[in-house]
């Protein structure tokens, strides 16, 4: 049986659980539940603190887990990504105030804090900058004001909250982070992984496109696969009237409507989308 470590809560739990549902597996009802037992999928899951995840999957506790990039990375764990998950994206910067720090090298000596110590260690020794890591539990971007250090590494969204606190960012992103399925390092993925994912990739393929359908004269067939032509190659089927064919293909979601248009334009007709619940590719 596949052991896997789901989110218990934070911004990974719900996407993951809905991810794991559109994938066909059982998730829990109560959010108070920590284990559940998925016997016809054989697996079991275990709702852990994200933070905690590639711990238990790195040690060999668990099989796989679903958890942040910047997790896993901070962790320090022996485990490695498996598939990118594609949802709960966030970006690492470092800031300070204005006209202080303008580059990575120039925080060589200064005091930096974060909620993310490991990840920002790593990444300071890997550029040859020594600093002093100051470790805090959340709201860092008030630690330059109260003395704590000098300069912050933190999420930065839009930057506005950096900017309330009198704080700019600088250099490049320390990191892009995103949901991840991650697994041991250095030994085979365990029975039952292979599974799960081509399960969630199908979950992303679905997620990334829809189907279309269509009807087409004969002789504008050719240029109507050139708009919609599919994965491999589009479904092209007879019509009782000879003069025009259905046809169907995937296409990506982003572009639907942009694609009806151009179908429309040329001389298709009935065309309808429909959403993928699942697919294998």
């Amino acid at each position: 049986m596949l052991r896997i470590a789901v989110p218990n809560k934070g911004s990974l739990a719900e996407p993951s659980a809905e991810m794991l549902r559109e994938a066909g597996y059982a998730t829990r009802r109560d959010a108070r539940q920590l284990t559940l037992t998925d016997d016809e999928n054989d697996v079991e899951f275990f709702y852990l603190r994200p933070r905690d995840i590639a711990v238990y999957v790195g040690s060999g506790t668990l099989d796989v887990g679903i958890t942040g990039r910047d997790l896993l990375l901070d962790s320090g764990a022996p485990a490695r990504e498996v598939l990118e998950l594609g949802y709960a994206p966030s970006t690492f910067r470092y800031a300070s105030r204005p006209g202080v720090v303008g580059g990575l090298a120039e925080i060589d000596g200064r005091r930096v804090a974060t909620s993310y110590p490991g990840l920002v260690s790593a990444h300071l020794r890997d550029a040859g900058v020594t600093a002093e890591v100051v470790r805090l539990d959340g709201a860092v971007e008030t630690a330059v004001q109260l003395g704590v250090a000098d300069v912050i590494a933190d999420v930065v969204e839009t930057g506005s909250t950096l900017r309330a606190a009198g704080l700019e960012v600088f250099g490049d992103p320390i990191l892009q982070s995103q949901a991840v399925l991650v697994c041991r390092a250095a030994v085979e993925p365990p029975a039952g992984t292979d599974v799960l994912v081509r399960r969630l990739q199908g979950v992303l393929v679905a997620r990334q496109y829809v189907m279309v359908d269509y009807d087409v004269p004969v002789e504008l067939v050719e240029r109507a696969c050139e708009i919609t032509p599919g994965l491999e190659s589009p479904t092209v089927s007879s019509l009782q009237n000879k003069e025009w064919a259905a046809v169907r293909s995937m296409v990506p979601r982003s572009r639907t409507n942009q694609v009806m248009d151009e179908l429309y334009a040329l001389g298709a007709r009935a065309i309808l989308v429909t959403t993928i619940h699942a697919c294998r590719i």
